[in-house]
């Protein structure tokens, strides 16, 4: 048995396989869609509350700055839904083998970026 361990691991010196990333960017987009809710539940609910109030909304979302963070949540919400239908098919016993697996992800992260730009042509 080697008695030589690493004492300390420098995370920037690893190279990740792509099923590592396409993981930890599941969690970091979920995270940016529960941050962002309340936001989108206030603007949804101004929109709702009256003429005035949709209006209002509308001048909210013409600011260029909230364009990109809805952009933002957009491209979270697309990656996040690519990348849990990933989860559920490996749960399934699909793609689970490290070939499988890291097609699977470079496929969602691909698509994940086409739904991106979709999402800021539709919006722009």
């Amino acid at each position: 048995m080697k008695k030589q361990r690493p004492v300390n691991l420098e995370l920037s010196t690893m190279k990740f396989p792509p099923s590592a990333i396409a993981s930890i960017l599941h969690r970091v987009s979920g995270v940016i869609m529960l941050v962002t809710v309340g936001f989108l539940v206030w603007l949804f609910a101004i929109s709702l509350s009256s003429p005035e109030g949709f209006a209002q909304a509308q001048q909210v979302f013409a600011n260029p700055v909230v364009k990109f963070v809805v952009w933002g949540i957009l491209t979270a919400f697309g990656y996040h839904l690519l990348a849990g239908l990933r989860h559920i098919m490996m749960d399934l016993g699909y793609w689970e083998e490290r070939e499988s697996g890291n097609l699977s992800a470079n496929i969602s992260i691909a698509l994940a970026i086409v739904l991106s730009v979709l999402a800021g042509v539709w919006l722009w």
